[in-house]
């Protein structure tokens, strides 16, 4: 009677560690299925479904593309409210072009920019360095008053920082300035959706208007208009496309 009573036991221990030990292997599974692999954030001015529609888009046009041309380029397709950015490398020109074309046949890809640089990929010393920088751009953004962090998204490419997001004008040149001061950012491109001040009190609940206006460093050159979109429908609606070269 003990025996079995031990033996009981046993079985009763073994069905709870299968228990557990499947539940713990159905939980991401689930997670990354809603969230296809990325995280919605809260603070963002883009609704929880308009986050996962453009990190799934991402991933598609990614697809496309490596599918395509395999390990011959480098890419990654960064979008935000439908406009897609392109970083990465390209053997030739035609190969570049070609990427933007792949990117446009995704169904809501409303504009594509192409960064990406044509020649030798980047080191992987210069793929860690792109990272580093991201994460003090953001780190930047964050502690800067008046920029709305959460509704901005940073892509650093060979020291070149892409900031995509729905902001006001004000705060985009707040974010813009307040990445260029970042050491060892060569330049900072923005690809703002410009909203009103009222959109963006609708959006966020709340909204501070500044004192004063915001400057760049002494050392930072003049603003100037980054190169135009391939669009399949015209060009993005209330975007703002600048760079802030640094000297």
């Amino acid at each position: 009677m003990t025996r079995n009573t031990t033996r009981t036991a046993l079985l009763a221990l073994s069905l709870i560690g299968t228990t557990l030990t499947l539940s713990a292997c159905i939980a991401p599974v689930l997670v990354g299925g809603a969230a296809a692999g990325t995280a919605v954030v809260a603070t963002d001015r883009r609704s929880s479904g308009v986050q996962l529609d453009d990190n799934n888009l991402g991933f598609k046009v990614q697809h496309a593309i490596s599918q395509k041309f395999g390990d011959t380029v480098r890419i990654d397709a960064n979008v935000y409210e439908g406009q897609v950015l392109l970083t990465g490398d390209a053997p030739t020109e035609a190969v570049k072009t070609e990427a933007t074309t792949l990117a446009k046949t995704q169904e809501k890809v409303k504009t594509v920019y192409n960064e990406m640089v044509v020649g030798q990929p980047a080191s992987f010393g210069t793929r860690s360095n792109d990272t580093w920088l991201s994460s003090k751009v953001r780190t930047a953004l964050l502690n800067t008053k008046f920029v709305p962090s959460g509704s901005i998204s940073v892509t650093t490419d060979r020291s070149v920082v892409f900031l995509q997001g729905k902001v006001t004008q004000v705060e985009g040149e707040y974010a813009a300035n307040a990445a260029a001061d970042v050491s060892g950012v060569h330049k900072v491109v923005k690809l703002f959706n410009t909203i009103s001040r009222e959109e963006a009190v609708r959006l966020s609940g709340s909204y501070s208007d500044p004192t004063g206006t915001s400057t760049k460093s002494p050392n930072s050159a003049p603003v100037v208009n980054a190169p135009g979109a391939d669009s399949t429908s015209g060009a993005a609606g209330g975007s703002a496309v600048e760079s802030l070269p640094i000297k």
